[in-house]
């Protein structure tokens, strides 16, 4: 049987007036082709269903054709309200600076976050994709991150890019203050963590290693 993943975009556009964003193309399509190359079935959700929204900064001269195709993926997801835990082996979060503001306080995906991680299952996510880790609590009403070892864009990283002020929060430090045992690298470099079946990446350069780290944990 083959393994079944659901990967959940972001729906939201903008950071502010003339400041739009979406998710980080390279981190859903350099995930999403990995999986894909393990012959893994995938499912791409976002929360409202239909196109997603890629982050415009995150395409550029470099970016790779192969990175660029992987767009058409987003062109259709699934509702987020459409799916159910029972049908995947693991969850994985993009980022981009979207994830901010919708999956922190969206109820289905806390729940559904929720079954994955009391399920056993694989929860991962990197970048600013553990912001959805931020609303989530378990069955014992503690934070899903409270004394695990995570790791997210950094606040330092957070600095360089100049737009925290327009943010509804500091990642780090909201995993901080959450209990969460947060491990950060040196900027923009290749950084995950392990801590049991939670799996979270700091920055776009680590998401080939949180992939990695995902098949490796479903074999």
């Amino acid at each position: 049987m083959a393994k079944k993943v659901l990967i959940v975009i972001t729906s939201h556009t903008e950071i502010k007036e003339g400041k739009p964003t979406g998710v980080w193309l390279s981190e859903f399509a350099e995930s999403y082709l990995e999986f894909l190359k393990q012959g893994y079935e995938i499912t791409v959700a976002s929360l409202q269903g239909g196109k997603a929204p890629v982050d415009p900064g995150s395409i550029g001269a470099d970016t790779s054709e192969e990175i660029l195709d992987a767009e058409r993926y987003l062109e259709n997801t699934v509702s987020l309200n459409d799916v159910a835990s029972d049908d995947f082996d693991a969850i994985f979060l993009p980022g981009g600076h979207g994830a901010m503001y919708d999956l922190p306080k969206n109820q289905k995906l806390q729940t559904l976050l929720r079954e994955f991680y009391e399920g056993n299952k694989t929860v991962a996510a990197v970048c600013h994709g553990p912001a959805a880790l931020v609303g989530t609590t378990l069955s014992n009403g503690l934070p899903l991150v409270a004394g695990k070892r995570v790791n997210a864009f950094t606040d330092r990283e957070e600095a360089e890019t100049s737009l925290a002020p327009d943010l509804p929060f500091l990642l780090e430090s909201r995993l901080r203050e959450l209990g969460a045992i947060f491990v950060a690298a040196p900027n923009w470099s290749s950084h995950y963590e392990v801590d049991g079946n939670l799996i979270t990446g700091q920055n776009p350069q680590s998401t080939l290693a949180v992939t990695k780290a995902v098949i490796e944990k479903l074999g």
